[in-house]
């Protein structure tokens, strides 16, 4: 009994071991298994981590751009073609028609019972009050006086639907199409054409006009550049001081200009655009968060000015080529036979000794050439016969047209029998 035991016993070891052994083998699998994964998750993490500090994925604002403020080149969008209620930067546009319309620094505004009944923020005219159309101009940028942009509107439009036409009107201009202004100060409003909105890509074109484009850029950038400013009414009876409440201004180096904006149906929205290393940029933000979230427009717009600082850079886009003459149909002779090539030479007009864009460090610009193939003769000099293309990501940036050098006349009857007069002339006098 007691062999019998000592076999059973050893048995049951034989198998605990098996299976302690079989369990430790699994164990190390597992860990091995467990290692690769959890290296191969904190490698995915890593990355996710790494496109994480891009701004992209954390902006605040539901629609926002990033401006090429030169060209106006959207460099970054989110949501940018979907129109929102824009609030008070709208004043972005009434300020620059205002300064386009207005005659002098002498011309006055008085104030109407609509003007004087705007709601806050307001400078608190009273109805028949004169005031100087310049200083209005800072009230309205600085403060984002309510009744200040309707004293404008009236003074320069008839009334503020008479202004918004002329807003409208220059949207249009400006290639706007997603654009409607109904009021001068960005309060919530809508008829029957609908509400009262921009698009974030539409507003920073606007602001590009306003800081760029516009004969009155400079003084765009003075007044909404100004940390404060102090006035009084036409009587003098009554002073003011407006200070600068965008705070973009003293938040980076090379900021340029910039509007506010809130409404309940806005939210909190922001334009604002900066000059540094030779390189502009403008920034569009809407519907950037609602109370408590005033910072977040500060932050988005850090984020996208940023970006662009560290990522774009001026590059010279010109690749300069050789053009090949053309064939001209029925044309007469390059060297003067009866027979023979007809052809002519062309040039790029106005061809540039370098072309320097706004690029990131990872885009390659397309040059295509597009030529005709041959002309019909008569053809005269400069005449256009072709273009050079330049577009990036798909996106037409420039182009220039190919001209003709020279005229080339027709080979018809007639020239052909002056060639042959001409010979027979020639030979009876070499005799």
């Amino acid at each position: 009994m007691k062999y019998k035991e000592r076999n059973r016993l050893a048995r049951l070891l034989h198998r605990s071991m098996v299976r302690i052994a079989l369990c430790l083998i699994t164990v190390i699998f597992l860990e091995g298994v467990y290692s690769h994964t959890a290296v191969r998750v904190q490698a995915e993490d890593q990355e996710q981590d790494t496109e994480s500090e891009e701004f992209q994925g954390q902006l605040y604002a539901r629609s926002a751009v990033l401006m090429d403020g030169d060209s106006g080149r959207v460099l970054y969008g989110k949501d940018e073609d979907v129109p929102r209620p824009m609030a008070s930067t709208t004043k972005i546009m009434t300020c620059i028609l205002a300064l386009e319309q207005m005659k002098d620094d002498t011309e006055t505004v008085k104030a109407s019972e609509n003007a004087a009944g705007q709601p806050k923020v307001h400078l608190g005219v009273s109805v028949g009050e004169e005031y100087y159309l310049k200083d209005l101009l800072y009230s309205l940028m600085l403060e984002s006086h309510n009744d200040s942009a309707v004293m404008i509107a009236e003074h320069i439009g008839g009334s503020v639907r008479g202004f918004a036409s002329l807003m409208n009107e220059k949207a249009r201009e400006l290639g706007c199409e997603n654009t409607y202004f109904i009021t001068p100060n960005g309060l919530d409003a809508a008829d029957e054409k609908g509400v009262h909105s921009t698009t974030a890509k539409e507003l920073a074109r606007i602001m590009k006009y306003c800081i760029h484009d516009s004969d009155k850029s400079g003084e765009f950038l003075q007044i909404t550049g100004t940390q404060s400013y102090s006035f009084q009414d036409v009587s003098g009876s009554r002073s003011f001081t407006c200070s600068n409440h965008n705070a973009f201004l003293t938040m980076m180096d090379g900021a340029l200009s910039g509007k506010t904006g809130f409404t309940g149906d806005a939210g909190y929205c922001y334009v604002g655009a900066l000059c540094r290393d030779g390189k502009t940029f403008i920034v569009a933000l809407l519907a950037c968060g609602w109370p408590n979230n005033k910072s977040y427009k500060w932050a988005d717009t850090r984020a996208l000015m940023e970006y662009g600082l560290a990522h774009y850079s001026y590059r010279n886009l010109w690749k300069g080529m050789e053009l090949p003459d053309i064939p001209v149909v029925k044309g007469v002779p390059d060297h003067g036979d009866l027979s023979g090539p007809s052809t002519l030479g062309v040039k790029i007009e106005d061809e540039p000794e370098e072309w320097n864009y706004l690029v990131r460090e990872d885009e390659q610009a397309d040059v295509e050439l597009n030529l005709e193939k041959q002309l019909n003769a008569p053809v005269k000099a400069g005449e256009a016969v072709g273009q050079i293309s330049c577009t990036l990501n798909g996106e037409s940036l420039e182009s220039w047209e190919i001209v003709t050098v020279d005229g080339k006349s027709e080979r018809d009857f007639i020239w052909c029998m002056k060639q042959i007069v001409d010979r027979y002339i020639k030979i009876n006098q070499e005799k």
